[in-house]
């Protein structure tokens, strides 16, 4: 398992778009602006209908319902049926916008993710000043649902990948699988897949008025018990139609399936959705029997809580032994830094957007004269420039002659510090890019670890300067 920092650049909308409709379970209209929003942000909702527009991140940990969608609840405030507006984001390759709505429910729309598809489309899609982050899978992971039979669980894979199997144990809807190879795929293959219902639920929803804005267009019905003519009666009341029948295929008239598969497919969108709630991409193959949002988000948080730790404790793999890319000696031609100031002894790696580099604290280090000589502690302000330091090498990098640049503090933000550095430890720092190097300034997040745990990171920003 690992945090990855990719070559790939973050991605918002172009402009702001809105679309309107009715909400499936309220049955109130709803106003959904899309609009972008910074690197780093992830996708939000923005309830403008109430007092401050409070924003409800899109985070499996504040999940509070799947009965009938994904409901989110963030201070008392509530989204639900989050999943097919946020499907429509990842299924486009989006990774930060805000997802305005002036009501607790986006709009059903014809029950999939089409008309979002449609509009995020419409409001263009654009590249942001940052690098995107991927969770890559090296083991399996799992969650089961032991009451419903229901299990999910990514495994290895190049590539972001799902398939889902849905069995009902009904005549009308057999077992059906659907797979998602490619994410580039979504809008064709996916997007415009339906929700849908079998028909005792739908009586039941009704009898508690929880079906307000449904119609025969934005759900498919499967009839698995016979209709009865009292049923009937109130279907055609709720659906607003005339006449009701049912197809030979065993669904409710006026809608034909999108394909054969279509359940399939749309527990596939739902999966989507709701892994989204995880924040962080994914490299790696879903496969999900039976699923559905409780195990959908149950898997998300386990998935959150591991790539929590993994950030944290994302030790850089490298062998110590072998022969570093920079010595101490090639380090010095490029930094300006010089005993007792010089904090890294060696390089392993450096790429355009990351490096990795070691120190070995000993008892001769100048600082522990005065640093609590009977119990001596590297200082973390010391751990933080050897950080810079690191970056240094990054950014000094991108110029033909470093040896005629200085390197400067200019912000640091989100400093931490986890674990004491003593004499005997060797530190590991890793740096990278938060955003590309401009106009000689490197915007990067460090971290330092230190006997396999992390015990400092921090947000930096470096400029280099040319010496007169």
């Amino acid at each position: 398992m690992g945090i990855i920092n990719t070559d790939v650049k973050q991605k918002t909308i172009e402009s702001e778009i809105s679309l309107t409709g009715v909400g499936l379970h309220t049955g109130k209209d709803v106003t959904l602006k899309f609009t972008p929003a910074p690197a780093n942000f992830g996708l939000a909702f923005k309830r403008v209908d109430l007092e401050g527009a409070p924003i409800i991140e899109a985070d499996a940990n504040y999940v509070t319902n799947t009965q009938r969608g994904t409901c989110l609840e963030k201070n008392g405030v509530k989204i639900q049926t989050s999943e097919h507006v946020l499907a429509a984001f990842v299924g486009l390759d989006v990774d930060n916008a805000i997802i305005e709505l002036d009501a607790s429910e986006p709009p059903i729309m014809d029950g999939s993710s089409k008309f979002f598809v449609e509009a995020i489309e419409k409001a263009g899609i654009v590249e942001q000043d940052a690098f995107r982050e991927e969770f890559e899978v090296t083991e399996i992971v799992s969650y089961t649902d032991e009451e419903s039979g229901s299990e999910i669980l990514v495994m290895p894979s190049k590539a972001y990948q799902i398939t889902t199997m849905v069995d009902f144990g009904t005549k009308v809807l057999g077992t059906q699988n659907a797979t998602l190879k490619h994410m580039s795929d979504f809008k064709e293959d996916i997007a415009n897949s339906r929700t849908f219902s079998f028909l005792h639920e739908l009586e039941m929803l009704l009898e508690h008025g929880l079906i307000k804005g449904g119609d025969l267009n934005n759900a498919i019905v499967y009839v698995d018990k016979p209709l009865s003519e009292e049923t009937m009666e109130k279907l055609k009341v709720a659906f607003k139609k005339d006449s009701i029948a049912i197809k030979p295929n065993g669904i409710l008239d006026n809608l034909t399936l999108h394909y054969p598969n279509e359940a399939a497919r749309h527990k596939l969108l739902d999966v989507i959705g709701d892994l989204a709630l995880v924040r962080t991409r994914i490299k790696g193959k879903v496969i999900a029997n039976k699923p559905g949002h409780f195990v959908n988000t149950q898997f998300a948080k386990k998935l959150a809580k591991i790539i929590k730790n993994e950030r944290r404790n994302n030790v850089p793999n490298i062998d110590l032994n072998q022969t570093p890319l920079m010595d101490i000696t090639q380090i010095m031609a490029m930094l300006p830094h010089r005993q007792p100031f010089l904090l890294i002894d060696k390089v392993f790696e450096l790429t355009d957007n990351h490096v990795t580099a070691t120190k070995n604290v000993t008892m001769n280090e100048e600082f522990f004269k005065g640093h609590f000589p009977g119990a001596p502690v590297m200082p973390g302000v010391l751990i933080v420039e050897a950080m810079a330091q690191t970056g240094g090498i990054l950014v000094l990098n991108t110029v033909p002659d470093p040896e005629n640049y200085l390197t400067f503090f200019m912000k640091m933000d989100n400093v931490k510090f986890k674990q004491k550095v003593m004499p005997g430890d060797t530190l590991i720092f890793k740096c990278s890019l938060i955003t590309p190097i401009r106009r000689g300034i490197c915007h990067m997040q460090g971290y330092a670890y230190a006997n396999g745990k992390l015990c400092a990171e921090a947000e930096l920003m470096a400029q280099i300067t040319k010496v007169k």
